[in-house]
Parts: structure tokens; C-alpha cells; sequence
């Protein structure tokens, strides 16, 4: 029979007080500092019962506690109930940060060492927490303990599936023009080499994809480049003989994975970039080199889409508006027959994408909230919280798609019946700040943080905000979630260029009751050159109706209006051609103007 969380934390402490250790930190990172990580790196979930993408668990001998942002709020005080760990609220007033809650545990415990797992956290976020426990009266950090490997009976194993090659009419760049082009920007960094542990970004660099990360087809690995000569570790035995033949034409060498520790021991040029954000604290006290401490250069360069790579994103939108059509067309006649269910919506929309060609995967896990579970942020439909889905109120539905071609992110929300004019008005609210961001003209070089506040000015007139960004990057048959550029209303100075995509999903959640998030991906493309320099637009890549019901249309301004008529004039034209004539009649109803 499985641990209960509490007899995990009990099993904890009994290694704790084997090694005299005051607390334990359990982050939600792996060694590639991922969003989304291997099941063998799921140390935090296990030990608390959490299953959000991210949050922070610490456990001492005698309390336990874990930090998450608003995004998880209402998920983790359902999935800590009955546990130990108490909720931290992340940016909410009173909650103290880690150091704060340790040092006050800590304060009359004998022993004052804390441990966190330094292969799996990197390097900044090490040397910060040992900065702020210092001062929270003298603790101090061990990083070179894993109590997992005592206390995890059943922890499951580094993934070994294969690894493939993605053909180059889809990556529009060889690998061995990305190696030269990384290769001079290190220069331009004053750097000889770089260490690469971004999964997404190693995908990237050599033209594979592989499946060890769930919703991510990207493999476990690292990548050391130097002027002269590149190394892939990873476990051989995942490379099939066709990508051993193409690594080798590429000039790629093949080490163990294990073996990057040694392989930054042995590092023969002179320095070498390491991302403090990205490169784990083990890895980095293992380099004997002098270290640049720098962005690596490849997050950068993989955001900016050829022209290859953006045909690619088009066809994935179409065939992805294709799928989306044809379950909102289907939903709800469904719906009013009765017997659906959350989960069952999730599981019809991956059937009709999974039909579609070039599918490979979700692109992460759908979020289908009806009623007050669309005020949950990043709610999942478990077995558990399942709930009937009923001829009235809001359906928030956020999901998107793996294909060969690129990555899908849409989020709409959907009147399924009789709504009040509370939720009218909240819909129309999200509704215009995604226009207004949709329909920003600026120049080149600005940074999303400057554009935030389009998305949230009606909503901040009434009082109303959310805590989550108002948008991210999105990979080309990569991660979902990609940077560092972002809307947010944080300071995050990333320009914004040509060829870059990036989400515009404002929302409203009032707890209890109902959640409204609008969607698309968009392409950043040029507007205008003029005197004052080049000036840049949106260019929309989703395609697919946004639900016209819920709008109160007095509450529109005109440039609105013509902004979702001109969409939905684009939606249907681009779609059309695609669909039979009973999903084409419905597609025109739902496009016509407002």
C-alpha cells in the first residue's frame, strides 16, 4: 500500500535526523532547471502531495510548509488538506519567504544545517538561499545529500526512450549553422564554451526531439560546446543508429550522461559561459575553469522563428482551428443531451487533434473548469474533482498541441447555456483587454512589460486584477512555454523582434464562482519604418472563433468591435476550405459580425 504523505514526511525526518539536519528543501526543478520535469525528478510532489508546476516544500522535525504562487492557490489548500504542510502564499502580504519561515522553525533547534538537493537546483537560486539563511541567525546549506534516494521505495527511473531527428524542413536551420551562429555569439560574450542544460534549448541546437518529458519532446541530456569541439551527454542506448550517423556528420561527440561532471572537470579552454539560471550548483562548483556568468545565448536565438519554422506555426494553427471548430461545434448539442463531464470534454477535444496530421502530443495539461472550477488557474480534472458539465453558465477550456509543425496554446471561454450579466461583464472585460494587447503597434526593441498594462486597464478601472502574466513565448514543436521575453506586469526588460510568438491571455477568477481567460498565440511581424526607426504588430496565429454571446456590446469601443470582425473574418476565410458543409455553416454563425 502506498506512503500516506505524512509517513513520507515521517520517513524524511528519520533520514534528517540520521544526518543532523535541521529542514529540507524540496523545489520543483530537475538538473535542466525545467518547468515541466521527468517523474524521477517529482521530489516535492511526492513529498507533499502537490502536483502544480511550481511551488516549494520544506519540511523540518517538528513543522512543514509549501510555497506557491496564485495561479495554485485553490488547488494546493485542496491537495495539502489533511497533511502537514501548510500553504505559503507566494506575493500575498504576511507570508514570510523560506529564509524568514526557517529562521523563525530553526530559532531553538540544535542543529541549524539545512540541505537541498544541488544537482537539481541551479546555481543563483543555491547561492541565494545560502546568502539568506546566513542571516537568518547563521544557517547553513548542504547541497551534496538526496534523502529521495532512502526514503522513494518505488522512485521511478531517468527515462531511456529513444531520441529522433526533426527534419530540417521543419527546422529551416541545420545544426551545424546553429553551432557556428552560438559559436559567435559566445565570442561576442567573451566566452570560449558553453554548458547547455535547457532541454528545450538542446532540442533545438541539434534538430532532435525526443518524449522523457511529459507534453515536452525534448530527452534528457546535456550539451557542451566548445570553439572546437561539441559533446552530447546522454545515455546512449537512446540513440537510434540514424541519429548516431547524424550526430557524427554533424560533428557532435557522444559521452554518457553521467559523465558531464567529468566532462566539465577535464573543460580545456579557457573560461566558459555558465547561466547561473539555468546550469545546476553541482555542476557549476565542478568546472575548474574561469567561469562567464552569463544569459545563455540560444534562449534568445530559438525564440526568433525563421521563415521556415513560421510557415510550419501556420499549418499547426490551421489544423488545430480545425480540431477546435469541430468540438465547438459539437459541444453543445453534447452538452444539452446531458452526461458529459469535464474529462470527457478534455478527452473528445485530443481525440479530433489527434486526427489530425502531424500530431504528436498535448502540448500541455488541458485545463477544462467549468463554473467556479474556471476560477481555478490551472486546474486538471482528476478523477476526483470531476464535475458534471451542464446547458448553462462558463466553460474555460485551455489546451494546446504537440505537432511536427509547431506548438498550439488557445484558451477560450465559453457560454454553455443561461449566463448572469456578472459573468457578461467580466467576459467582456477580459475580452477588450486581449483586443487592445492583440492590437498594439510599437518599436522595435520594447519589452512586453511596457504593453502589460493594454490587457489590464479596464479591468484596474474596476478594482479587478490576476497575478499571473499575461503572456509567454511558444515554442516551434518545443516547449510551450518559452522566454525570456513575456508579457507581465513585473519589470522583465526582454525586447520584443520580428519572428518572435508570444500569448495574449488576460483573465478574471472570482473564487467560488467562475473564471474568464481569452487566448491566442500571436507573431510579432513588422508594421512600419519610418523616421523614429522600425515599429512592429501582432500578427495573430490562432484561428478559431472567440464566443461572441457572453459580449455586451454597448461596453465596446468601435476600433473593438472591427478588431474581432476583422478576426473572425480571418478565422473563417483561413478555415473554410477545410471543414464539411454542416461545420462550415457553423463556423460562419459563429464568425459573423458583432
Amino acid at each position: 500500500m502506498p506512503m500516506t504523505i505524512n509517513e513520507r514526511i515521517q520517513a524524511l525526518r528519520t533520514e534528517m535526523q540520521r544526518e543532523n539536519l535541521a529542514a529540507y528543501i524540496f523545489t520543483s526543478t530537475d538538473p535542466h532547471n525545467g518547468e515541466y520535469v521527468p517523474d524521477h525528478w517529482k521530489g516535492r510532489e511526492w513529498i507533499s502531495g502537490f502536483n502544480g508546476s511550481a511551488g516549494t516544500a520544506v519540511v523540518t522535525m517538528n513543522a512543514a510548509a509549501l510555497w506557491t504562487d496564485s495561479r495554485y492557490f485553490l488547488a494546493a489548500e485542496e491537495q495539502l488538506s489533511g497533511t502537514e504542510f501548510q500553504l505559503m502564499k507566494l506575493k500575498i502580504p504576511g507570508t514570510p519567504t523560506i529564509p524568514e519561515w526557517l529562521g523563525q522553525q530553526l530559532r531553538d533547534s540544535r542543529s541549524k544545517e539545512v540541505a537541498a538537493d544541488g544537482m537539481t537546483n541551479s546555481a543563483a537560486f543555491i547561492e541565494d538561499l545560502i546568502h539568506d539563511l546566513r542571516k537568518e541567525g547563521g544557517l547553513t546549506l548542504r547541497t551534496n545529500y538526496d534523502p529521495l534516494r532512502f526514503i522513494w521505495p518505488d522512485r521511478p527511473k531517468i527515462p531511456m526512450n529513444p531520441v529522433e531527428i526533426h527534419p530540417l524542413k521543419y527546422a529551416g536551420e541545420d545544426t551545424v549553422s546553429k553551432l557556428r551562429r552560438i559559436r559567435e555569439a559566445l565570442r561576442r560574450q567573451h566566452a570560449d564554451g558553453m554548458l547547455v542544460s535547457a532541454l528545450d534549448d538542446i532540442a533545438w541546437t541539434l534538430n532532435l526531439r525526443g518524449t522523457d518529458v511529459h507534453c515536452n519532446p525534448v530527452f534528457v541530456s546535456y550539451l557542451l560546446i566548445s570553439q572546437t569541439k561539441t559533446t552530447l551527454f546522454i545515455n546512449k542506448e537512446k540513440l537510434p543508429v540514424d541519429v548516431q550517423a547524424y550526430l557524427h556528420d554533424c560533428g557532435v561527440d557522444v559521452d554518457d550522461y553521467q559523465n558531464v561532471s567529468r566532462g566539465l572537470h577535464d573543460y580545456f579552454e579557457y573560461n566558459i559561459l555558465l547561466d547561473p539560471n539555468e546550469t545546476s550548483y553541482s555542476l557549476l562548483k565542478a568546472v575548474q575553469r574561469e567561469i562567464v556568468r552569463d544569459s545563455s545565448p540560444i534562449a534568445s536565438m530559438k525564440t526568433i522563428k525563421n521563415p521556415t519554422e513560421i510557415e510550419g506555426f501556420r499549418r499547426a494553427m490551421i489544423k488545430d482551428g480545425v480540431a477546435m471548430v469541430k468540438f465547438m461545434r459539437w459541444l453543445q448539442p453534447a452538452v444539452e443531451a446531458g452526461g458529459q463531464s469535464e474529462i470527457s470534454l478534455d478527452q473528445k477535444l485530443t481525440t479530433l487533434r489527434a486526427e489530425q496530421e502531424g500530431f504528436r502530443d498535448i502540448s500541455f495539461d488541458t485545463i477544462c473548469g467549468y463554473e467556479h472550477h474556471g476560477a481555478i488557474i490551472h486546474y486538471e480534472a482528476t478523477p476526483e474533482t470531476d464535475i458534471p458539465v451542464e446547458p448553462h453558465g462558463l466553460l474555460l477550456l485551455d489546451s494546446g498541441a504537440q505537432y511536427l509543425d509547431g506548438t498550439t496554446d488557445i484558451t477560450r471561454t465559453i457560454a454553455l447555456g443561461p449566463i448572469t450579466e456578472e459573468q457578461r461583464h467580466i467576459y467582456t472585460l477580459v475580452l477588450r483587454g486581449h483586443i487592445q494587447l492583440s492590437r498594439c503597434i510599437f518599436p522595435r526593441g520594447a519589452a512586453g512589460t511596457q504593453m502589460d498594462v493594454l490587457a489590464r486597464q479596464y479591468m484596474w478601472r474596476e478594482g479587478i486584477n490576476y497575478l499571473h502574466g499575461t503572456g509567454h513565448g511558444v515554442g516551434q514543436y518545443l516547449s510551450v512555454h518559452e522566454g525570456p521575453h513575456q508579457f507581465r506586469m513585473e519589470w522583465k526588460p526582454a525586447p520584443f523582434v520580428e519572428g518572435m510568438t508570444v500569448t495574449d491571455e488576460p483573465g478574471i477568477y472570482l473564487p467560488g464562482r467562475f473564471g474568464v481567460r481569452i487566448e491566442n498565440t500571436l507573431l510579432v511581424v513588422p508594421y512600419m519604418e519610418g523616421e523614429f526607426g522600425p515599429f512592429l504588430q501582432f500578427d495573430p496565429l490562432t484561428l478559431c472563433p472567440i464566443d461572441l454571446t457572453p459580449i455586451v456590446r454597448e461596453e465596446m469601443l468601435p476600433e473593438e468591435i472591427s478588431w474581432l470582425n476583422a478576426y473572425h473574418q480571418r478565422v473563417y476565410d483561413t478555415l473554410s476550405p477545410y471543414l464539411d458543409d454542416d461545420h462550415r455553416a457553423w463556423l460562419r454563425n459563429a464568425c459573423r459580425p458583432l
